[in-house]
């Protein structure tokens, strides 16, 4: 019971208004006994506006750059899609969305944000719907969910799309241009330039973590990802994408870390009288980058007013194995709840779409597995130190709860 009336004034706490608001809603809530028990959700009232749900989420195959079935397709071509099925299987008028923002990260900016929004044009989206890009490297994706269902509380608008691309084919990661050589004289600076490779290398070598955990964590994220392909249970969140292909090279694929690949996807968000999402980014050490969830998620998780045992899945990117394994061990997590349908390493990591995919994978599986799974966080480590996590809830999970009420 102390539990839930903890989470209910952190939660409170993120939705108060500013002290300059000259109504005292210090003093208008109060925190009681709740009859609903521990797993019950605080009340959402009037005083502080709708939450913001996710309606939908989308995404298209992910396919291995420069060798795989994206390879001759044009990024917007990429994007379109999912845009446009965000429209059609919800019913949504598109000229009610109030923004689109698209994580995005290689390509060149001005190009970038060019292709969205013909993208947004294929889709069927009128000029008056305006589009931006964001880059959060490996976050990006998420971070365009934040930042819509940011905007959604603040009031600029009531329905917005959060979504991702990545033409990893088209736009090779590579630095543009010379380094400055100041960087020589601050070796965090330094840091920001190692391979990912080498991070993952770090990681391994200071955590412990085996190769034979590595070869591991790969062998179980290809098992999981090949059984919820053949069983179908992509199905639901994948559009599929028209195109041509002029010839795909044969590959294997065996790895412990996640491949180069194409692929984009698109979240819908509104607002609702139910559900939440707490969404946190955080620094850390850029030689040992992978091991940003493991500080993100701790994060996200309190800030819900939550702790890690309340989480009932978990969709965490497989940059590396190394990271992956540091992480899961670090926190302490039940592999059982760790990315049930596969991972990076199986599925692929399109940069900036990753995030939205991973939103997409995660939130189809919740609701498959129904009310009793009411939990879901999202997270990935992020290149140049960083990690960012969110935690989801189900709206028809979050039942009403008597202890937050007027006196």
């Amino acid at each position: 019971m102390e539990k839930a009336i903890n989470r209910q004034r952190v939660l409170l706490d993120h939705l108060r208004p500013s002290s300059s608001s000259s109504h005292n809603y210090e003093s208008s809530l109060s925190a009681s006994a709740c009859l609903a028990g521990d797993s019950a959700a605080y009340h959402r009232t009037s005083v502080y506006g709708d939450d913001v749900v996710i309606v939908a989420a989308y995404r298209t195959p992910l396919c291995k750059s420069k060798r795989g079935g994206f390879k001759d397709t044009h990024a917007d071509d990429l994007l379109a899609p999912v845009l446009k099925a965000v429209i059609e299987k919800t019913n949504l008028n598109p000229s009610e969305v109030g923004d689109i923002v698209v994580g995005t990260v290689l390509a060149p900016g001005s190009q970038r944000a060019s292709e969205c929004r013909m993208a947004a044009f294929y889709a069927g989206f009128p000029e008056t719907v305006p589009i931006r890009t964001v880059n959060r490297q490996c976050s990006s994706g998420l971070q365009a969910v934040a930042d819509v269902a940011a905007a959604i509380k603040a009031g600029f608008y009531d329905i917005g799309i959060g979504a991702g691309l990545e033409s990893m084919t088209s736009n090779p990661m590579a630095w543009d241009g010379d380094v400055n050589p100041k960087v020589k004289a601050f070796e965090q600076a330094q840091n920001c330039l190692l391979p990912m490779g080498v991070t993952s290398e770090n990681v391994a070598h200071r955590f412990g973590v085996t190769r034979q955990e590595q070869d591991q964590a790969a062998v179980e994220s290809h098992r999981k990802a090949a059984a919820a392909t053949a069983s179908g249970k992509f199905k639901n969140e994948i559009i599929p994408v028209a195109t041509k292909v002029y010839f795909i090279h044969c590959f294997l694929s065996k790895r412990n870390s996640s491949q180069v690949t194409d692929g984009a996807g698109a979240v819908l968000l509104m607002k609702k009288k139910c559900g939440n999402a707490t969404f946190a980014a955080v620094g850390v050490d850029p030689a040992i980058m992978g091991i940003g969830p493991a500080v993100a998620i701790p994060a996200a998780v309190k800030a819900a007013g939550l702790e890690l045992a309340d989480i009932d899945l978990f969709e965490i990117n497989e940059a590396f194995a190394s990271q992956f394994v540091y992480c899961r061990k670090k926190l302490e997590l039940d592999p059982e709840k760790i990315n049930v349908n596969g991972g990076a390493m199986a599925i692929g990591h399109p940069l900036g779409a990753t995030g939205a995919r991973c939103v997409a994978t995660l939130l189809h599986e919740m609701k498959r597995r129904g009310r009793d799974c009411r939990f879901g966080v999202v997270s990935m480590c992020i290149g140049t130190g960083m990690g960012a996590a969110a935690v989801f809830e189900r709206g028809d999970a979050a039942d009403d709860l008597c202890n937050a009420r007027r006196v």
